[in-house]
């Protein structure tokens, strides 16, 4: 792994400066965890989880999760793995996943997830710009026999020394990691090779996965400052404590799942229940059974259990404090709805795998009209919040056009930001235009307007990307456009996303067929299936057309291909 230390020593020195950067490590809060509270129950598996994985659901205290990670240690040490190396993880939201993390972090691997639905495409193309050694799944996940997958690509992974699966009937050449965890007895090994190998807060501890609007997937490297830093904004915005209840629903595999849930849980050393896949009556039955405090939720699935009054009516919901949610603008009637009929306060994030951490919370911005469709404007004199990373991070407007920044209401302008939160850059990045501007921030891509009596807000305008977010996972159109256009009936092809109350946007593929040749939605599907790419990128719309809709100068106009699918689609 190329670059393991991630910042320049003279941003690290500035940041601990600033105080904005500590010299805490993942292990180092886990260590202090198991220290301070060892009987104390850790983590919950999911409720499904004998028709997830085929096992039974287990419930770990701290002394019990240092143990397994310890023994998971203990097996990759003994596989030759060291300190640097990249694991690559495919597993459900479990108990074996918050495992994987652990243990990579205790010997110092580079943890490199993929979500379970991903395929020989994705895996292969990833997992080799990520140099992984070693590859962590399942025998089974739902239907899917997972192990049986990669032992069949491997070969494709030039760097994968060694294929390891939880579960058993596995396939030649896959380790069985549950034999093997059980069997590693004396784990003495791990203390001394970490103390051997000490970890900087400044190595790279993830690398994540975002699909922007590029047909390459874009590798986000992240250390332990970084990471440390961004999640206080899911700590103190929730007001989180030990006796919190955590329900995680979102996959650990990116900003949503390990900033949303897994390090704040790790950070004050509360109580994480897994949920996988997302099943809406299990969801709300683990609320009661396990009196989960915080939870975080996709806007359309909020809007739709306001309506749905029958299905709040029969959950338990009494020990429920509030909710995160965001990646899309979330609607007024809604955070007004949850707080006044249910006394549940709708935090509102925004935020990416590359750092955007803006937040607006109940306690700051108590009026749910202005929670739903205002951020705080950091730095406007007058205006403290509560988070310190409203503090550490600095954000401008640059008119897209001119580069000039924005000071005006009303004025759209990027959103660009620079701080202790923000990634260094993407992985391989030499190959790529950067993402920061001559003044070091952050180019988001994303489109607000400053807002408030004072200029005190930001108001989200639009997603200059043409992103596809589909129950909080990304699509890039412009892969599945690509792979679109080699059908042999496709002639020209543009990618959409159309509003679904549930999952927030489901795929349109608009086409203009090839002369003569004709193309319906079950044909294109079985095509991309065969490309071997993930179930939740297929089509779930196809529209053909004699003609896509374009500007002078070339470009697909998608807005307007979205406006007119969405109104087909709500009619």
């Amino acid at each position: 792994m190329p670059g393991r230390k991630l910042h320049p020593p003279e941003r690290v020195a500035e940041y601990t400066a600033r105080g904005w950067w500590s010299q805490d490590t993942m292990d180092a809060l886990l260590r202090a965890q198991v220290a301070r509270q060892p009987d104390r129950l850790a983590v919950v598996d999911p409720a499904n989880k004998a028709t997830l994985v085929g096992t039974e659901p287990r419930r770990l205290t701290w002394r019990e999760l240092d143990t397994e990670t310890d023994r998971l240690a203990a097996v990759l040490l003994g596989l030759g793995a060291e300190q640097g190396d990249v694991l690559a993880v495919q597993l459900p939201n479990t108990v074996e996943l918050v495992v994987a993390y652990l243990a990579a972090w205790r010997i110092g691997l580079i943890v490199t997830p993929f979500p379970v639905q991903f395929r020989e495409h994705e895996i292969v193309a990833m997992a080799g710009l990520a140099e992984a050694g070693f590859l962590l799944t399942a025998g089974r996940i739902g239907e899917r026999a997972h192990a049986q997958e990669v032992a069949g690509y491997r070969a494709a992974i030039p760097s994968l020394r060694h294929v390891l699966a939880h579960g058993t009937d596995l396939p030649a050449g896959v380790l069985p990691v549950d034999t093997l965890t059980a069997a590693a007895g004396d784990t003495a090994a791990v203390g001394q090779y970490a103390a051997a190998h000490p970890a900087d807060p400044n190595d790279c501890v993830t690398i994540c996965w975002t699909s922007g609007t590029e047909s390459t997937p874009k590798g986000v490297p992240r250390c332990h400052y970084d990471w440390l830093a961004i999640c206080w904004a899911t700590v103190e915005a929730p007001r989180l404590a030990e006796d919190d209840v955590l329900l995680n629903p979102f996959p650990m595999v990116n900003m949503a799942g390990i900033n949303g849930m897994f390090l704040p849980w790790l950070r004050v050393g509360c109580v994480l229940v897994q949920h996988h896949p997302f099943d809406l009556p299990t969801f709300l039955a683990q609320i009661g059974a396990e009196r989960a405090t915080y939870t975080v939720a996709p806007p359309a699935l909020l809007t739709l259990l306001l309506q749905r009054t029958e299905l709040l009516a029969a959950a338990d919901l009494t020990s429920l404090r509030q909710i995160g949610s965001g990646s899309v603008p979330l609607q007024p009637p809604m955070v007004r709805g949850w707080q006044e009929r249910h006394g549940i306060g709708i935090i509102n994030f925004f935020g990416s795998n590359e750092g955007i951490s803006l937040l607006t919370d109940p306690h700051d911005v108590p009026d749910p009209e202005q929670r739903a469709r205002f951020f705080p404007r950091y730095g406007v004199p007058g205006y403290t919040w509560s988070s310190r990373v409203t503090e550490w991070t600095s954000v401008r407007l640059v008119d897209p056009a001119t580069g000039a920044e924005v000071t005006a209401p009303g004025v759209p302008g990027e959103l660009r930001l620079k701080g202790p939160t923000v990634f260094a850059g993407y992985l391989h990045g030499e190959r790529l235009a950067s993402p920061f501007d001559e003044q070091g921030y952050l180019r988001t891509g994303d489109v607000f307007v400053i807002a408030g009596e004072d200029g005190q807000f930001l108001e989200y305008v639009d997603r200059a990307k043409d992103l596809v977010i589909r129950g909080g996972m990304n699509i890039a159109p412009a892969e599945l456009e690509g792979l679109i256009a080699a059908h042999p009936a496709v002639a020209d092809v543009a990618v959409v996303g159309y509003p679904d109350d549930v999952l927030g946007e489901r795929v349109c593929a608009v086409v203009v067929p090839r002369d003569g040749q004709e193309l319906d939605l079950s044909a294109l599907v079985r095509f991309l299936q065969e490309q071997r790419i993930a179930s939740y990128k297929l089509p779930e719309r196809l529209q053909l057309r004699e003609a896509l809709p374009r500007n002078p100068v070339g470009k697909i106009l998608k807005r307007e291909l979205r406006d007119e699918i969405a109104k087909e689609t709500t009619q």
